[in-house]
């Protein structure tokens, strides 16, 4: 199934009442006209206890490529999108949105893209939904603070707190990328 080609930051409309607030959190038809045409075939969740935790800049390879529907549910996260195709003049650069629980941002990361966020405050989950099941076998990524990435993370003075895994990530000048650039540059704003 084809998609637009660059990350989406998305507000779903919230109604709001002295009750609180109701929003759709997913809609295939406003994704469709978004321009987002993936299926959804997975809900992931994460909480992170400690501000400054740094999840990725992860992705999966082909032939289990995952295109994300990320939002925050608890807490404040910043989040990126990292342009990983092969070809794109746009290559290695990234866009960056602040999704809150309180404002329900929601942002889409393509197939090829790199997906990394930071939490800006303790206690944070962040859900979201993917286009392919989890493969071990396909997942990777990017080390989070590759020079060539210039990513000025917001974190705290005493430094990131990341998994094992991801602090021994390869740079983006060690990756081989398998996927290929659609003809769409990686946008200057979310417009």
């Amino acid at each position: 199934m084809s998609s637009q080609s660059g990350p989406l930051l998305l507000r779903p409309r919230r109604f709001e009442d002295e009750r609180g607030w109701f929003m759709e959190t997913y809609s295939e038809a406003a994704l469709s006209r978004a321009g987002v045409h993936h299926a959804f075939v997975q809900d992931n969740h994460s909480y992170s206890a400690i501000e400054g935790t740094i999840r990725g800049i992860h992705f999966q390879r082909p032939p289990h490529a995952q295109a994300k529907l990320v939002r925050c549910v608890r807490g404040s996260i910043m989040d990126y999108a990292v342009d990983l195709r092969r070809g794109s003049p746009t290559y290695g650069r990234r866009l960056s949105a602040r999704l809150t629980a309180d404002g329900g941002e929601q942002l889409y990361v393509p197939i090829g893209f790199g997906h990394a966020f930071v939490t800006l405050e303790p206690d944070v989950e962040v859900a979201y939904k993917v286009s392919d099941v989890y493969a071990p076998a396909c997942e990777g990524g990017i080390i989070w603070n590759d020079s060539a990435l210039a990513i000025d993370w917001p974190v705290p003075a005493r430094g990131p707190v990341l998994s094992s895994k991801d602090a021994v990530l390869p740079t983006l000048a060690e990756f081989d990328s398998p996927f290929e650039y659609d003809g769409a540059p990686l946008p200057q704003t979310w417009g």
